[in-house]
């Protein structure tokens, strides 16, 4: 990954949490954290993964109905020619870290 890329994903991330914390008034998106965000190399498409604390399908359903929103106001936000395309994806990496941890103590308890 270039470090343009690596760059434009990570303002992308910054910008996303604020507009989600600070703009968003869906009662569906609480506790949603931005945990990454992958920018296609054409820009055109940006996988956008989060986590929340709340039911996932709920939150997943909100942010896919603030999708809009989210994009204008990145359009406001960060200087790109072209705003990409937002998907929404669960991140499932905590969860199972927590798996793995739960294991790891589960063993050397015993």
């Amino acid at each position: 990954m270039s470090i343009k890329n690596e760059r434009i994903n990570s303002n992308l991330q910054k910008e996303i949490s604020y507009i989600i914390a600070n703009e968003v008034k869906n009662p569906n998106i609480k506790f949603v954290t931005i945990t990454a965000v992958d920018v296609t190399s054409d820009l055109s498409y940006a996988k956008v993964y989060f986590t929340t604390l709340d039911d996932v399908k709920e939150t997943l359903k909100g942010l896919n109905s603030a999708k809009g929103f989210i994009r204008k106001s990145l359009a406001d936000k960060v200087e790109l020619r072209h705003i990409p395309q937002l998907e929404f994806i669960y991140d499932e990496s905590i969860e199972y870290g927590k798996k793995i941890e739960e294991k790891i103590k589960e063993i050397h308890d015993n």
